[in-house]
């Protein structure tokens, strides 16, 4: 009985601690780790000012210390950068889904496993997608033959989507290749 209450006792010290090291993101304190896939895509955004429909080519993104300096989703389903609007000359396409609509699913319930390819041109699931060339900066880190990634809808931009890596918790504009 009492190894059982000093057990007990030591397995609350150790989780207490171990919970008292993570911040409201589940990362370390002043770091950043990636929330669970969003519950759902950023929302339209609003009329953006002629100053913002046209951001800086280099823009900062890393909102708090520690966060990367590339569009990510923290944990309350904030989408941070993206609030550019429909008018976004980087997103704009001449022929919006050329290639046309994916019908693979949406959203965390469906996760899906890079299978190799580049930030031109990736795969999963025999559906094949291109990152935006303004975007390509911000994927640097994705493992292009093992991350998994969601795909949303992009509510602003006509002919993109938005990948969403589950283990960085950034996101880029993605176009679908067929």
């Amino acid at each position: 009985m009492i190894k059982t209450k000093r057990l007990s006792a030591l397995i609350f010290v150790f989780a207490v601690a171990a919970l008292a090291q993570h911040d409201e993101h589940g990362g370390k304190p002043g770091g950043y780790a990636a929330p669970r896939a969003p519950a759902h895509g950023p929302r339209p955004a609003k009329a953006a000012p002629a100053a913002k429909q046209q951001p800086a080519e280099k823009r900062n993104f890393a909102d708090k210390q520690g966060h990367p300096e590339a569009p990510h989703v923290h944990a309350n389903g904030q989408w941070v950068g993206h609030d550019t609007g429909k008018n976004d000359a980087h997103y704009h396409l001449d022929h919006p889904w050329e290639h046309g609509h994916f019908t693979g699913g949406f959203g965390p319930s469906h996760v899906w496993h890079l299978s190799g390819g580049g930030p031109e041109r990736f795969g999963f699931g025999g559906f094949f997608f291109g990152v935006a060339a303004f975007d390509i900066g911000y994927c640097s880190g994705w493992l292009w033959d093992s991350d998994n990634i969601v795909i949303y809808e992009d509510p602003d931009h006509e002919g993109w989507y938005l990948a969403y890596n589950t283990r960085l918790g950034t996101y880029v504009h993605v176009q679908y290749l067929g």
